[in-house]
């Protein structure tokens, strides 16, 4: 097995940390919040609020299951459009009470079913990109498994993007990479070697502004190491005005 298939490999293990371990490893008091008060709740997106040492954050990620109970519960990671809607709303509460952003993002992509785009899965994540770059407080966006499509970048629009060592990002899958170039889906391994969809080549490219070491994705060092980053980053980040972060942030996205 390549180098780059091992990683895909160790990013979608369902071992892993998930966002609700991170938040309770990393925030103290963390305490979940539902709902898009439109439709309903989503469990593929969960979010709420903990506190980062003595500064209230608001966290928000996708979620995957552990086992085939949680993943039907979670639709395998895959939100719908209420789930990008959930994350919107607690977006807009952290910037009117002036609360950092922490996101966690772990999916193949949006859910592609014939509900979620009668109920406009398209709009909900156009939505969080446009209302993302302007949003008045710091972001933070960690890839710590799949960073999958638009289902990944509704998340995705920070002041910083970091990435799990063993972990992936992409316009899509190497499989339907492949299904779209050769008509051929078994051919994934190879379009893998093609995408440049690991940490190391994104981050060469300038995709993403750090990869976070992994001692095992297992590990609950992994969280403490993110803790200390995440510290260290807000406090440089609180540093800036709100319109020389917004300006960054624009730059940022549009360097590509």
């Amino acid at each position: 097995m390549s180098q780059v298939n091992r990683i895909i490999k160790s990013a979608r293990d369902q071992a892993r940390l998930t966002t609700l371990d991170y938040a309770n490893l990393i925030f103290d008091d963390f305490f979940e919040l539902h709902g898009d008060r439109n439709f309903r709740d989503d469990g593929a997106i969960v979010g709420g609020i903990g506190h980062l040492n003595e500064t209230p954050v608001t966290v928000i990620g996708i979620q995957k299951g552990k086992n085939l109970q949680d993943n039907l519960k979670r639709n395998f990671g895959q939100p719908n459009p209420e789930g990008y809607r959930k994350a919107l709303r607690l977006m807009k509460q952290a910037e009117k009470f002036k609360r950092p952003i922490v996101t966690f993002i772990n999916t193949a992509g949006a859910y592609p079913g014939i509900g979620a785009e009668e109920r406009g899965q398209g709009e909900a994540i156009a939505r969080n990109l446009l209302e993302m770059s302007d949003l008045k407080v710091p972001i933070i966006a960690i890839i710590i498994g799949e960073g999958g499509s638009g289902g990944a970048l509704a998340l995705a629009v920070a002041d910083r993007v970091w990435m799990l060592e063993n972990s992936i990002y992409a316009v899509l899958s190497p499989e339907g990479f492949a299904s779209i170039l050769w008509k051929d889906g078994s051919r994934a391994a190879e379009a893998a070697e093609l995408m440049r969809i690991t940490s190391t080549e994104l981050f060469k490219m300038g995709v993403v502004d750090k990869v976070i070491s992994e001692r095992g994705y297992f590990s609950k060092e992994v969280a403490e190491n993110i803790k200390g980053l995440l510290v260290q980053e807000f406090s440089h980040l609180a540093q800036l005005s709100t319109e020389e972060m917004i300006e960054e942030r624009y730059k940022r996205f549009r360097k590509y």
